[in-house]
């Protein structure tokens, strides 16, 4: 009687036991290749999620899916995936609790973008986030200018998280609305309040050219000291 499967087609497709462990070799160096990419894609790349979860839904998700509807692919060798996979998982979550480095390689740290009413310029261009999709994430929080944000932080999970000043304490700032913004020139019109638009550091300008001293940069707009609507 002919059997209903072809257990061994289904199970190894042909292949050798020994090929298991070649799956293991590739599910290993797929890993660490996924770790590292998208740890170099940086933490906007995979909001909400951490690096390494991100990392662990790719490789399960491709394990489970191709064995489901690709006839080449064996489903001892996929359960051979998983078995890794979730090995190596348990693996470096027991270095992420041994190590302090090993964690903040892993999920990355908290960095400090804004610091009263200034970008943190050390810690800013450390984070794969242009300056356009950093103020949009601000105005979503119903911010105008950086005079009014105590400081602002970027979390692990790529997360940006505001703490503001008290109305009474609100400073000028650089502004961060388009129509406002765009008005940046490196020439100084009339003497006033002014922001860098690299740093954000405001101080009182006379007319014409001037360099940042926090930056060195020269591009200003003129500064705004209104208090966040909520």
């Amino acid at each position: 009687m002919k059997e209903i499967f072809e257990w061994n087609r289904l199970l190894f497709n042909g292949l050798p036991e020994s090929f298991l462990l070649e799956v293991i070799f590739r599910s290993t160096v797929m890993f660490i290749v996924l770790l590292l990419t998208l740890k170099v894609a940086g933490k906007r790349g995979v909001k909400q999620l951490s690096v390494f979860e991100t990392v662990i839904i790719i490789a399960l998700g491709s394990a489970a899916g191709d064995p489901m509807f690709y006839e080449d692919v064996g489903i001892i060798p996929a359960i051979t995936v998983f078995t890794v996979i979730i090995l190596l998982y348990r693996l470096v979550t027991w270095f992420t609790g041994k190590s302090k480095k090993f964690e903040e390689f892993i999920e990355g740290k908290t960095e400090c973008l804004i610091q009263e009413g200034k970008f943190s310029i050390a810690s800013f261009k450390k984070e794969s986030l242009a300056q356009d999709e950093f103020f949009s994430e601000l105005r979503l929080k119903s911010i105008e200018h950086l005079g009014q944000i105590k400081s602002a932080f970027m979390e692990t999970s790529g997360e940006i998280s505001v703490f503001y000043y008290e109305d009474d304490k609100v400073k000028s700032g650089l502004p961060i609305l388009p129509h406002l913004f765009n008005q940046k020139n490196s020439v100084i019109p009339n003497e006033g309040l002014y922001s860098c638009t690299f740093c954000g550091n405001t101080i009182q300008q006379k007319a014409g050219m001037a360099t940042c001293d926090a930056c060195n940069k020269s591009e200003w707009v003129a500064s705004l000291n209104t208090i966040r609507k909520s």
